[in-house]
């Protein structure tokens, strides 16, 4: 396994993170391994060297907090391991149980303690920003979990530019905590973070963690939505059809087979070497749910693509209507 810091802060981790959505309960979603299917997973990452384990309160309503937590305590040293997990999208149809108040932060972090086991969060990120509370409401917040030792490091996830900046402006003319890291919306078939938020992160030091790095399976088995029905989360996700089906996907899709091909590599281990060769990317998230999964996503630490394959991938990409950031 390689390592990295994350962004300019000290925190080391694994150039691959195993997200933990896909762990918990399957009632939340059908493609969700239950609690025993997971064990597995975490037991292979633990072996392989991954160190970086990311989850969110709202990722089966807790269970995939739980899940994680009690696998991690079994088979890894706490002090070795960083737990990551986000606060924001609602937990129940209640008031002060979703968005970023004090309250609502306060009372998010002490039950993903619980649910994880754990004395303290690593890295604790707010899931998108919040547009119904002062941003710094938010911060303070934050830092008051810093600094009573909740919290170690404070992350953010998909937003704009301009509230990325604010924040960081903000928390520094406070002198509070400030985020380390961008939990983003990037991959091959979408790379409008590469306009802005990429460039600020790189300028203000923050590590990249991208979500959907491999476009929710479909640059995994490089098909175009029509195409693609080949797994129980391709069937029924939603989220998959809104993100994705922008008229140029099919040529950067045809554009990774052909560099898959000529370098006898499945397109996975192509799509996440292109990710992974951006200088900001500390480590995409990976969502496995089979094991075998695991082989082309650690693979990819190890493939260096060319500057022409990099040319090839990138110049079908055609500007998108930003996604991931509601």
């Amino acid at each position: 396994m390689q390592y990295t810091t994350l962004g300019r802060s000290g925190l080391v981790v694994s150039r691959l993170c195993l997200g933990c959505m896909s762990y918990g309960d399957p009632g939340w979603r059908p493609w969700v391994l239950g609690e025993t299917e997971a064990r597995p997973f975490f037991k292979h990452a633990v072996e392989h060297g991954i160190n970086f384990f990311d989850t969110a309160d709202m990722y089966s309503r807790g269970v995939s907090e739980e899940v994680t937590g009690r696998w991690l305590r079994e088979f890894a040293r706490r002090d070795e391991v960083v737990i990551a997990t986000k606060v924001f999208f609602p937990m129940a149809d209640a008031p002060n149980r979703r968005g970023l108040s004090r309250k609502h932060i306060t009372q998010s972090c002490e039950a993903s303690l619980r649910r994880l086991g754990v004395e303290a969060i690593d890295l604790y990120q707010i899931h998108r920003f919040d547009p119904e509370t002062p941003i710094d409401e938010t911060l303070r917040a934050l830092d008051d979990l810093v600094r009573a030792g909740k919290v170690r490091y404070l992350g953010a996830s998909s937003g704009y530019a301009w509230q990325l900046a604010r924040a960081l402006y903000r928390a520094d003319a406070g002198g509070l905590a400030r985020f380390v890291s961008m939990q983003n919306h990037y991959n091959l078939l979408y790379r409008e973070e590469e306009r802005e938020v990429i460039p600020l992160c790189e300028a203000e030091g923050l590590g990249l963690v991208p979500w959907s790095p491999l476009a929710r399976g479909l640059l995994a088995r490089a098909q175009t939505l029509a195409e693609d029905a080949s797994t129980p989360r391709a069937e029924e996700d939603a989220i998959t059809r809104r993100l994705y089906g922008h008229p140029a996907d099919a040529d950067v899709l045809a554009a990774l087979r052909r560099v898959a091909e000529a370098r006898g590599a499945p397109p996975a281990q192509v799509a996440l070497a292109w990710l992974l060769s951006k200088p900001a990317v500390a480590a995409p998230i990976v969502g496995i749910t089979r094991l075998r999964h695991f082989d082309d996503a650690l693979a990819a630490l190890d493939l260096t693509l060319t500057e022409d394959e990099v040319e090839a991938l990138e110049a079908p990409y055609a500007p998108h209507a930003i996604q991931g950031h509601a």
